[in-house]
């Protein structure tokens, strides 16, 4: 490991890991999340600026897998799972913008990181030839995209544990629609318990010797990495065409994806402000407002993609900038309630013939207050899932049905079930043991 960086745990509890032990296990044994040892620094020059996304993606990504075992692979690895486009479009605001990341499979953003974190996988050897059971705990778009990108994979069994009667029905439907080799589990409860959940069962070393185990979660670097692709890949084509940094709104639940933006920047690439937008669950924006960090049961809105009481990722927000007034420096955060996101999708349609999903209306309100207050900087708005997701509550506001992408409508014509499950950590236990 002397040639390559190390991963350690954000708890400093566990021994340094390879970026591919760090991938295969998930979570490190202490329970916490895994961190480069430090993040490498890159220039605008050292990237193609006639590149595609996967071409920007294995040049930022090749620091992080130098000397690993899936270095050779990362091209490839880049290629397969960033086939599809994350286009940035102008919004009818002046200098503000729109970075869509729904045009994958399951029309959501999270299709980028687990289909690099399933090619990964794919490409990694394992010394059990037992299958490996993935966990994954969803609020809504992660276990359909998990499901998709390991679906009839050889070797691997998914687990996706979802909020019964929580997510919206399309992505109950997505999420059941797969049968095979991988099962959806309606829990009786929250996102926050499906999350605690997953992280007992891999935290359970008698559990892991007895069942294979490893995450999907945006706790796995495997889909936190290749997040950062896409903000690269937008900063810099903006850099280059204008001159000067583009600032982001990013909708924000477990921090994943705002975790990658800010890497991004904070390996000196030409990226502005990051803020980010919750809805009304208000823990980051109760933190970044100064009062002390206070996770709690997360609460039901209609962005239920984002609904997180806890964020796992904020303890690699604190690994990053190294306590609460850096951070508090670095970051703004706000509330965004039910009523104003329906506000929003209504406003956009009417005034711009514009849809929208909830959690993308998040980051709109905050554009829009930014411009009542006369900031004039280049925004862009980030769109994390296709509104025909969520045509229950986004047709009615905008007075027309929403055309459904064609991948989605396939797995709509699937048919789909779920298993309900307790929410309790024993009772998942218990079903992975039995299903060994």
């Amino acid at each position: 490991m002397s040639h390559s960086l190390r991963y350690l745990s954000t708890r400093k509890h566990a021994p340094a890991a390879t970026l591919s032990g760090a991938i295969a296990a998930g979570l490190a044994p202490d329970g916490g999340l895994y961190v480069p040892e430090r993040l490498p620094t890159l220039d605008p020059s050292d990237f193609d600026p006639r590149g595609s996304l996967a071409d920007t993606a294995a040049t930022l990504l090749a620091p992080f897998f130098a000397g690993d075992a899936l270095a050779s692979e990362l091209p490839a690895i880049c290629a397969e799972a960033l086939d599809f486009a994350v286009p940035l479009r102008p919004l009818p605001y002046r200098d503000a913008q729109m970075l869509e990341l729904f045009h994958g499979p399951t029309a959501a953003f999270k299709d980028v990181g687990a289909r690099f974190l399933a090619a990964c996988l794919r490409r990694l050897p394992r010394a059990d030839d037992r299958p490996l059971t993935i966990l994954v705990a969803t609020s809504g778009d992660t276990g359909a995209a998990v499901g998709a990108a390991f679906h009839r994979q050889p070797g691997v069994r998914v687990a996706i544990l979802y909020p019964d009667g929580l997510v919206s029905p399309r992505q109950a439907h997505q999420l059941g629609c797969f049968g095979g080799n991988v099962q959806a589990l309606r829990v009786a409860g929250r996102f926050d318990d499906c999350q605690r959940m997953v992280k007992a069962a891999l935290n359970d070393a008698e559990l892991q010797r007895a069942v294979p185990l490893s995450s999907a979660n945006s706790i796995s670097l495997g889909r936190l990495l290749p997040q950062m692709s896409y903000y690269a890949h937008t900063a810099l084509g903006f850099w280059r065409e204008r001159g000067e940094p583009l600032d982001f709104l990013v909708p924000t639940g477990n921090l994943g994806n705002a975790m990658a933006c800010l890497w991004v920047r904070a390996m000196g690439l030409p990226l502005g402000e990051v803020r980010l937008a919750c809805n009304a669950n208000a823990t980051l924006p109760e933190f970044f407002a100064g009062h002390d960090y206070a996770p709690r049961e997360a609460i039901a809105t209609l962005a239920n993609a984002m609904d997180v009481g806890a964020p796992s990722n904020f303890e690699r927000l604190h690994w990053t900038f190294g306590d609460d007034a850096a951070l508090r420096h670095t970051l703004h955060a706000e509330s965004v309630d039910d009523a104003t996101i329906r506000r929003t999708i209504a406003l956009h349609a009417s005034e711009h013939g514009e849809t929208f999903c909830p959690h993308t209306a998040t980051a709109l309100h905050l554009l829009d207050r930014l411009r009542e207050r006369s900031d004039d900087r280049p925004w862009a708005v980030v769109a994390t899932a296709h509104p025909a997701k969520f045509e229950q509550v986004v047709e009615p506001l905008v007075g027309h049905a929403v055309a459904v992408p064609p991948a989605l409508a396939a797995m709509l014509q699937r048919s789909a079930s779920a298993e309900p499950m307790a929410a309790d950590d024993e009772a998942l236990k218990q079903w992975l043991r039995e299903r060994n």
